[in-house]
């Protein structure tokens, strides 16, 4: 979390929010000014600032957007971590299992993906349930879920 005012020594708060930006270090930040205008508010918010408070301020105006960009900074941190491990489960699948994956969630039944890939369907169904497995799928609609999240996507040959 950092609080920063847009009046900086050397660099102003908005340039040093770009220059974070442009290194992709994601951080929440609240901004306070006693010299600010709405322009200024503006560009500050579109790239990503929780708050933008005028000073004077109330303490608990500061409180609040601080606890605001604990929490958001929190969710991203969550939504990280699960991508990540999203992604390194999707990385264990075989090549075969990625194919077949991407057929499921389609929508094709298994005997259709046989019939697509030349494969028997208990072969499918096998590849199918290694598929949820490695994923940690608890239904078709999680692991659809799932590779949209991916974006996977059937390649139609």
């Amino acid at each position: 979390m950092l609080v920063l005012d847009v009046r900086l020594p050397e660099l102003s708060g908005l340039d040093f929010q770009t220059e974070l930006a442009n290194r992709n270090i994601q951080i929440p930040i609240v901004f306070m000014t006693g010299h600010g205008d709405i322009p200024m508010t503006v560009r500050a918010m579109k790239a990503g600032a929780v708050e933008f408070l005028p000073k004077p301020f109330r303490d608990q105006d500061m409180l609040d957007a601080v606890q605001s960009g604990l929490d958001q900074d929190r969710k991203r941190r969550k939504n990280t971590s699960e991508t990540t491990k999203l992604k390194a489960s999707f990385d264990s699948l075989t090549a075969r299992e990625r194919e077949i994956l991407a057929l499921v969630t389609s929508g094709l039944m298994n005997k259709q993906i046989a019939a697509e890939i030349g494969i028997t369907e208990i072969t499918v169904k096998v590849h199918r349930a290694n598929v949820m497995r490695k994923m940690g799928a608890k239904s078709l609609a999680q692991l659809v879920r799932m590779a949209d999240a991916l974006g996977v996507r059937r390649i139609d040959s």
